[in-house]
């Protein structure tokens, strides 16, 4: 972005008014997926094309012709948003058009299911923003657990908690080398924002990995979703960062959190997927969370 743009999204009120998702949307009380979603296509503008695999968005679109969206989309089979949108950025580029192509998937669709086409696409090189909305379950069929559900949360697959820690995709794709990948929360819409607009400005393959908090899934009120999203950060958790060109950086929100995070038992004791948890996985989960403020910290610090 030139310095022209970063100064023109300082804050909210700058981010331009048109809509490209409508509020007739099929999204739960809460949902913050299509909040994410909102911001995405504000930041991408109406020459976009969204690719969807199966997932709670191919759900909260709504049904055609009365669908909540206003730029086109083409809903993909589970497994093949990447290869899907690789052939459409090929083809735009043909015709010579600019024309935005953006993956939004959950993590169903990203960490499992989808991972090898999107492993795949990330090696060809191909042009286009993939975009994990991560609300760490396969919320769209009834919550199942997947590959990003967290240690000790309790989904319908994993009643008495998941036993194994949640896979790290952002390692597995900052293997690949892309030029621009970043992780946001639906807490921080300004900060989404910015980092789309900034993904999009880059040409090849681009990655966002958003923490999509999920009322009915992690059980808690509607009302709380961007308070839990802003915990999630606040605790360290959930860490906000941009990796260009290889160089991490990491974003304004999470350098104040990590200096002194907030309890974890502040994020925990909010959702009801943790409930009763064992006492010897909470301070597993504690452990996890700073091991991976120290290992990001290093890595910003330059020491190996």
């Amino acid at each position: 972005m030139t310095n022209i743009e970063k100064r023109s999204v300082n804050n909210l009120s700058a981010i331009p008014k048109e809509e490209y998702l409508f509020k007739c949307t099929s999204a739960c009380a809460g949902c913050s997926s299509s909040l994410c979603l909102r911001y995405v296509l504000k930041a991408a503008g109406p020459d976009s094309v969204l690719v969807v695999p199966a997932c709670c968005t191919s759900v909260l679109q709504g049904i055609y012709p009365g669908t909540a969206m206003n730029v086109p989309v083409y809903n993909i089979a589970f497994a093949a948003a990447a290869a899907c949108a690789s052939g459409m950025s090929n083809a735009f580029a043909t015709l010579g058009r600019k024309t935005n192509v953006i993956v939004y998937a959950g993590d169903g669709g990203t960490v499992d299911i989808g991972i090898q086409a999107l492993s795949g696409a990330f090696e060809r090189g191909t042009d286009f923003l993939y975009i994990c909305y991560d609300n760490e379950a396969y919320g769209n069929t009834g919550m199942q657990r997947s590959g990003s559900t967290p240690l000790g949360a309790r989904t319908t697959t994993t009643p008495g908690g998941k036993p194994t820690a949640k896979k790290d995709l952002d390692r597995i794709v900052e293997a690949h080398n892309p030029p621009y990948m970043a992780t946001a929360c639906s807490a921080y819409p300004l900060d989404l924002y910015k980092k789309v607009k900034k993904a999009l400005s880059i040409p090849g393959p681009k990655f966002i990995h958003i923490l999509a908090p999920c009322p009915p899934g992690w059980r808690y009120p509607s009302e709380k979703t961007v308070e839990m999203g802003k915990l999630a950060v606040k605790t360290g958790t959930w860490v906000l960062y941009e990796r260009e060109f290889g160089k991490l950086s990491i974003s304004g929100p999470s350098k104040a959190a990590m200096r002194k995070p907030a309890p974890l038992e502040d994020y925990i004791k909010g959702q009801g997927r943790f409930k009763n948890i064992d006492p010897e996985v909470l301070e597993e989960m504690r452990q996890q969370v700073e091991r991976n403020i120290q290992r990001l910290s290093r890595e910003e610090a330059g020491i190996c």
